[in-house]
């Protein structure tokens, strides 16, 4: 494998769609230390400077950004529930943003579609995009394929990902995604951070 982060400078984490009410719960994330080791990426991450973003779902009141023929969000707009505007309100405390880093509240799965993330990422020269969070088989499989269209370089970082189905985030990250990026773990990251 080539050097993982070759120029930090020209590197971003994304802690994609990393809620509370997930990451807290979950199995998949439990199980596996998923917060833990986010919160080590995170750390290193920020020691080593890079920019650190972050996405969450949001909707505007009566879900105007969702159309009755999107299944994915469809039913969460019939639902009645009432919709959160504020992407800071979604993202689990032990990884809360800084004042200084990223947030982009999105209406797709995709962290990079319709939202300001592309424009953050090339306006600072970002040539190496690092991915983690949740879901496995949501905004992480969405934007890596997406980024990867964009020309991205990617890492995504297993051991902080999690997924309702862990048979498909093992499928993900063993069969789909090393076609476009670096699947590794969190100590591979952090190890390549502190050396930098």
């Amino acid at each position: 494998m080539p050097e993982l982060i070759p120029d930090p400078a020209r590197t971003a984490l994304l802690i994609a769609d990393f809620y509370a009410d997930m990451m807290g719960t979950l199995p998949h994330a439990t199980d596996r230390n998923v917060i833990q080791n986010t919160v080590a990426v995170q750390k290193a991450a920020r020691d080593a400077g890079l920019l650190v973003c972050y996405s969450a779902t949001v909707f505007r009141p009566g879900y105007v950004e969702i159309s009755s023929r999107n299944k994915t969000f469809s039913q969460r707009k019939a639902s009645g529930q009432p919709a959160v505007i504020d992407p800071l309100r979604l993202i689990h405390d032990a990884v809360k943003p800084s004042d200084d880093e990223v947030v982009v509240g999105k209406h797709r799965v995709n962290a990079l579609y319709g939202t300001g993330l592309d424009v953050v990422l090339r306006a600072n020269d970002v040539e190496t995009l690092i991915i983690l969070g949740y879901a496995t088989s949501g905004v992480v499989l969405s934007t890596v394929r997406y980024a990867a269209d964009l020309d991205y370089r990617l890492v995504v970082v297993e051991d902080c990902c999690a997924d309702q189905q862990p048979d498909v985030h093992d499928f993900l990250t063993q069969r789909i995604f090393p076609r476009q990026a670096d699947v590794v773990s969190s100590g591979d990251v952090v190890a390549a951070l502190d050396s930098s």
